[in-house]
């Protein structure tokens, strides 16, 4: 079974086990998201979802995250950790977009990725799931699971990401990569992986290895 295979067969087990495949973060707009997937950076999806509720009710547009002080969102963003720079990030994101931008989240991987704190792996996921394109969000469970999957050999985010493009079916790309998430945690844990019990154990190279 070469890798087109497999990234195939991973698809169809993927979708069956999580049809939804949603972002674990809760925002209800493109500059939340935005701002939630920030906050998320060495910090779990729980913990910003339950920071987030209060932000957002202070800050409702990105036009008052452009006017506020970075002192008081450092106050309420303080428990996700990093919380300095992440404030600082937001509010800078946030100015930039009201000035370049027309108060609208950018579509671009270039334009996004040059707002402050945004990545690739940041862009990847506003570009899915705002704006409908095909995405690839190269975060540690989906890095971790296409290496044991023998799709990669590489934990470079980029250089992973490359490989998919080549790999996943584009129009459920962002779908496939918000379902690895789900599986990395309920299943293909980092330390005690459920090997015995995978779905994808018949066509899967770290559990052949074994």
């Amino acid at each position: 079974m070469d890798k087109k295979e497999i990234a195939k067969q991973a698809e169809v087990v993927l979708e069956t086990l999580y049809p939804d495949a949603i972002c674990s973060l809760e925002a209800e707009d493109a500059f939340h998201l935005l701002v939630a997937v920030r906050l998320s950076a060495q910090c779990t999806d729980a913990r910003v979802n339950l920071v987030t509720p209060a932000l957002f009710k202070k800050y409702p547009t990105v036009r008052d995250f452009a006017e506020a002080n970075v002192k008081d969102v450092e106050e309420l963003v303080h428990s996700c950790g990093f919380y300095r720079q992440k404030a600082s990030d937001i509010v800078g994101m946030a100015q930039i977009i009201i000035d370049k931008h027309g108060g609208k989240v950018p579509d671009t991987m270039e334009d996004l990725t040059a707002l402050p704190g945004v990545g690739r792996k940041t862009a990847n996921l506003i570009l899915g799931d705002v704006y409908h394109q095909p995405s690839y969000v190269c975060d540690t469970h989906m890095i971790r699971i296409a290496n044991r999957l023998g799709l990669v050999n590489t934990k470079d985010p980029y250089k992973v990401e490359l490989a998919l493009r080549e790999l996943l079916t584009p129009e459920t790309s962002g779908d496939f990569c918000h379902r690895a998430v789900l599986f990395g945690r309920d299943v293909c844990d980092a330390r005690k992986p459920k090997c015995e019990s995978c779905p994808m154990n018949d066509f899967c190279t770290f559990t052949n290895e074994e």
